[in-house]
């Protein structure tokens, strides 16, 4: 008997019978943020040292991150408060805070734009998941929302009294507010969930800025739009006094603006002011939707990103 011939025929590729690994897998995907989880110490590393570098050889240090937002926060209250003919002692508090969630929110969109372009030479050069470099800017914005929240407790000490009584409005004829009390716990779960929907949008945002370098002008832009168009230093309560209960479309305005409904998980809380449950609703909805749509661009274009930066 003549042994069976394991030569391959004539113009048949050996390496054609090895199976190519997809790159394209939804296991890869789930399994690049598993192992960018678990590597906490080292986005956290990361993270806290982007806010030492940058405030290098400064006296103060990341304080000046809490002196500018008190700044900014105390000019625009004493004006818009004149302006809108708002109490001080309430209204100052709401921009505060409102500044607070704010900044963190544009942190994330601007910053997660460049999350990958800026880690060009650790992404080409270290082999990490993907996902640590967005928790690496998830985290370096958390960190600064901590310190701007020394403000919040400086003006809550302040405007105690104000706070704290129940039916206080923001503004003349506004509706009246339940007052600070226990409530105020539930920032700590809307500030979660605010967290969920920025690890998406850096996620998101991140890899199409690679393949596009136009989206964070893009995005620069726009923000400036919807800082205008969402109740920051303006209250709800000055659409309903001008326009009445008809207000048509001005009320989608602020009811289809997502940013307002994730502001408001954080910053209702704080200052003692009735949050709706559909707040909680629609955002956790667009946590859904923009999870889905980072994770299919993760498992589709996750190769790339090495080569595109």
């Amino acid at each position: 008997m003549h042994a069976t011939s394991t030569v391959p025929a004539a113009g048949e590729s050996v390496a054609a019978e090895k199976p190519v690994p997809d790159r394209r897998s939804w296991n890869r995907a789930f399994a690049d943020i598993r192992d960018g989880v678990t590597q906490r110490e080292l986005w956290s590393h990361l993270g806290w040292q982007d806010i030492k570098q940058r405030y290098r050889r400064s006296v103060l240090g990341p304080l000046w991150i809490t002196m500018s937002m008190g700044v900014t926060a105390l000019g625009l209250g004493l004006l818009y408060s004149q302006l809108f003919g708002a109490p001080i002692g309430t209204f100052l508090p709401y921009i505060t805070t409102g500044f607070i969630v704010w900044q963190f929110i544009l942190g994330n969109l601007t910053e997660g734009t460049d999350t990958f372009i800026r880690n060009e030479g650790l992404i080409k050069h270290l082999p990490a998941p993907l996902s640590v470099y967005v928790l690496r800017t998830l985290w370096r914005q958390s960190i600064m929302f901590a310190h701007n929240m020394i403000i919040y407790v400086i003006v809550l000490a302040v405007f105690w009294g104000s706070l704290t009584k129940s039916g206080y409005v923001l503004t003349d004829n506004g509706v009246p507010q339940p007052g600070l009390g226990w409530s105020a716990l539930l920032a700590i779960p809307g500030f979660l969930l605010l967290a969920v929907n920025a690890g998406w949008v850096i996620l998101l945002f991140g890899i199409v800025s690679t393949r596009f370098r136009d989206i964070p002008q893009v995005i620069t832009s726009l923000i400036n739009l919807m800082f205008f168009m969402t109740p920051i230093v303006w209250t709800t309560d000055i659409l309903q006094n001008r326009f009445g209960e008809s207000a048509g479309w001005r009320d989608l305005v602020v009811e289809l603006n997502p940013l307002y409904h994730l502001l408001q998980l954080v910053r209702a809380p704080l200052i003692g002011n009735e949050q709706s449950w559909h707040h909680w609703v629609i955002s956790a909805g667009i946590a859904l939707v923009g999870w889905i749509l980072a994770l299919v661009v993760m498992r589709n274009y996750r190769s790339r990103v090495s080569y595109w930066v």
